[in-house]
């Protein structure tokens, strides 16, 4: 299994891809420093019809610009001024879809995820997108870094294990985003104990 290559992620069905990287292992390398970690939970927004995007209506700022660049690229933001949030844009050129990895399952790297959290177990280590920042060493000068050519971040293939099942359920805190905060784009394994928020199985 190698890294996931640009056709992944220039598919427009942001749906679906978030749905398909459940299971795949997100790999950091800041200085030499490597973690790796086991997508276990996402949520696709999908603009800019999606009133719970960043790029609703086609809206363009500074941080935004990033998800109207191709598919395959990180887009981290700071969310309440304190934490950093790992997205994944996904689509064509100018059309700004992404997705946010909110929970990983700790591979290898544990003691470093640790001390980046200052933390001295791993319970609830990587379940929430906050954390997965912080333990990865993720920040918003990451955003706009190439998944599939650059050396710092990218994600591999990894098939789900035998038996593992995908839940959906509506997003989670975008209750601002009326119709919207009803559609069921977060995905998660059923079962995960890294899983963030509710959980129907």
């Amino acid at each position: 299994m190698g890294k996931l290559q640009a056709p992944f992620y220039l598919r427009d069905d942001v749906v679906a891809i978030a749905q398909e990287l459940l299971g795949t292992i997100l790999v950091t390398e800041w200085e030499g420093v490597r973690t790796t970690a086991r997508i276990v939970e996402t949520e696709a927004y999908r603009g800019p019809e999606d009133k719970a995007s960043h790029a609703y209506n086609n809206r363009r700022t500074a941080r935004t610009e990033v998800m109207f660049g191709p598919g395959g690229h990180a887009y981290v933001y700071l969310c309440y001024g304190i934490h950093h949030l790992f997205n994944v844009v996904t689509g064509p050129a100018e059309i700004p879809h992404a997705v946010l990895v909110r929970a990983v399952e700790p591979l290898a790297g544990i003691d470093i995820m640790m001390a980046r959290r200052q933390r001295t177990q791993t319970k609830k280590l990587t379940s929430g997108p906050g954390l997965v920042g912080q333990a990865l060493g993720l920040s918003t000068i990451h955003s706009g870094l190439a998944l599939t050519t650059g050396d710092s971040i990218w994600i591999e293939e990894q098939r789900l294990e035998k038996g593992e099942v995908v839940i959906s359920s509506p997003r989670i805190g975008i209750d601002y985003a009326g119709e919207c905060a009803t559609w069921p784009w977060r995905f998660y394994l059923a079962g995960n104990p890294w899983v963030s928020g509710k959980r129907n199985v």
